[in-house]
């Protein structure tokens, strides 16, 4: 039997000094000084240093010739201290090195098509499409074994609280969950279609009548829908649901599970219990349902300073049931030309306007509309924002959501920090049952499968009505969110018909699911946690992406495998589909089947 290493190169120490080892891995860097080799031998565990002596070893001597970065070699060789001033105490194995005797290549590698050094950044679609070099950085590295130790984490907490790890389908049926559903064509079944799942929502709580009672699940879901920092097409979350449980149950089952994961991959305890804070605190203050606490800026409430305003603006807008609400955003030191650059993103995000104002050293206000406004109002707007001298006053009259939500997106612009290096967890409660959709008719705040707070309330005011649903926020991002289940048949009835969903409609796409309802379902309750977003958070990484083995990018593209990528007709007349001839026409004018090249 062929033996290519009996150690780990990251795992040698001082006290593995005069051992012999035979070690494998990757050439990382080489550096020549008077004929003698300098190699940083790299593993899964780490680099060591290992040293090629002509002299000691010419056979090695002759292989070392052609011997470039990222071939994989295999060495054996004695560990020895590294003579005084040459020890690097940033490496762990700095201490020490291996003298080579023996240096086999193991597999060559071509001329790389970009630095794996971490110091030299490289554009993000060709180290994509070389993903499996990508990989090999220090960071990227870091990266996947931090992935791996919170999936580890996550699992010990199930475990250990009783939880049955339970698979379910990734083909179902299409059932609207917010997102468009990822369709999979039927070939025995022509002009029908599987859907991938969004989560596993209706499956776990299919296991809950079933008696499982405790599920989890380390589940890939799949969502149709736009790509962000933080969003792709496929993603991995740990899935979970509980039966005879309630709010109480689940948040103390997350907090653990934070807890847990914290400790195995920054080394910290989080401070517990996770503080709470309700759906309409959270859009009061910060303006948005995931805000960040880790600073202040909280945007205030301005309507009773204004309430008799001369100024028209404040005046027409408070008189038509608008709000005034107010962002002390400190000492920006911007220029007239940065404040109208906050004016037209105000805009952008839907606002009439935005009216700046700047707190002068001796307690005046500078702003363009200061000269409509009474001196009472500019001295009373100070007091309440708690201004000092320099800092700029963001305002905003508008309809609630409109106010807050643009205050609150200015605050994160002008006040986020940029790295994660404080871990602030949140848990948002009180969540509406329904929202309003584009339409003008009511959607589902959450899903259609969250239990409302009072029944006869979500009958008579859905509008206002209040829901047993809870999100986990952490740094001002949603890492998940859960809610207490509908479990009963009847009231779930209800809420289709509250959506405009008819009972023929409800049939066809829950008909099983409504149905399984009546066959004694005990009260359950669930929560999924992104783990994508929250090993990014733990890295400090911008977005997802470096945290995922093999992402796609920004436009759904794949530029590693080409996909997605074109089918032979043979395959489509199988599935009885055809390519509509406007998208074949797009097809030959293109010329191209490669991935565009982008900047995501």
């Amino acid at each position: 039997m062929t033996t290519y290493r009996t150690r780990h190169g990251g795992t040698l120490r001082a006290d593995d000094v005069g051992a012999e080892v035979q070690l494998a891995g990757w050439v990382a860097r080489r550096r020549d000084h008077g004929g003698v080799a300098f190699i940083d031998l790299r593993d899964a565990s780490g680099i060591v240093q290992i040293v090629v002596n002509p002299d000691e070893a010419p056979a090695s001597s002759e292989v070392l010739r052609s011997l470039r970065t990222e071939f994989c070699i295999s060495v054996t060789g004695r560990v020895r201290a590294r003579p005084e001033g040459t020890k690097n105490p940033e490496m762990v194995t700095g201490e020490i090195e291996v003298a080579v005797a023996i240096l086999d290549v193991l597999s060559a590698a071509d001329v790389l098509p970009f630095q794996l050094d971490d110091r030299f950044d490289a554009d993000e679609v060709r180290r994509l499409k070389y993903r499996y070099l990508d990989l090999r950085r220090d960071r990227m590295a870091a990266n996947l074994r931090a992935r791996s130790a919170v999936i580890r984490a996550m699992r010990h907490v199930m475990e250990e609280r009783g939880f049955l790890e339970v698979e379910t389908p990734t083909l179902v049926v299409s059932t609207p969950e917010g997102a468009r559903d990822m369709l999979v064509p039927s070939r025995l079944r022509p002009g029908q279609f599987y859907a991938l799942p969004q989560s596993p929502q209706l499956f776990k709580q299919l296991l809950m009548v079933a008696g499982v009672e405790r599920y989890y699940q380390i589940a890939r879901c799949y969502r149709d829908e736009d790509f962000r920092s933080d969003r792709q097409v496929e993603f991995t979350q740990l899935d979970l649901e509980g039966s005879f449980w309630d709010q109480e149950g689940v948040l103390d089952t997350l907090e653990a599970i934070a807890a847990g994961v914290v400790r195995e991959v920054r080394g910290v305890d989080i401070p517990r219990p996770i503080p709470r804070m309700t759906y309409n605190e959270a859009m009061t203050r910060y303006g948005t349902d995931k805000p960040d606490v880790r600073f202040g800026m909280e945007i205030q409430n301005l309507d009773e300073l204004f309430a008799d305003s001369e100024f028209r603006v404040f005046a027409d807008n408070m008189a038509s049931g608008g709000t005034v609400r107010g962002l002390n955003v400190g000492n920006q030191g911007l220029s007239r030309t940065g404040f109208d650059k906050l004016v037209d993103q105000a805009k952008d995000l839907g606002a009439k306007g935005l009216f700046w104002m700047v707190v002068e050293q001796n307690g005046s206000v500078r702003s363009p509309v200061a000269k409509f406004l009474r001196s009472e109002e500019l001295t009373g707007l100070v007091s309440a924002m708690e201004a000092q001298p320099g800092d700029a006053l963001l305002v905003v009259a508008d309809d609630f959501h409109t106010a807050v939500g643009v205050l609150g997106q200015l605050r994160l612009d002008l006040g986020q920090p940029a790295r994660h290096d404080d871990l602030e967890f949140l848990f948002i409660v009180d969540f509406p049952v329904f929202e309003h959709a584009a339409d003008g008719g009511l959607a589902p705040a959450h899903h259609p499968f969250t239990a409302p707070v009072d029944v006869e309330e979500m009958r008579t005011s859905p509008d206002t009505a209040i829901s047993k649903s809870y999100d986990m926020v952490l740094n001002g991002a949603e890492l998940g969110s859960g809610s207490v289940r509908i479990h009963d048949p009847e009231v779930q009835a209800q809420v289709f018909e509250i959506l405009g969903i008819s009972q023929e409609q409800a049939q066809a796409r829950f008909g099983w699911f409504m149905e399984a309802l009546r066959y004694g379902t005990p009260p359950h309750a669930g929560f999924a946690i992104g783990v994508d977003r929250l090993v990014a958070i733990l890295q400090n990484e911008p977005n997802i992406r470096e945290v995922m083995p093999f992402p796609k990018t920004q436009t759904g593209a794949d530029p590693l495998t080409g996909a997605p990528g074109r089918v032979d007709e043979g395959q489509l007349e199988e599935l009885g589909i055809e390519v509509r001839a406007d998208v074949k026409a797009e097809w030959s004018a293109s010329q191209t089947d490669a991935v565009p090249s982008e900047s995501s």
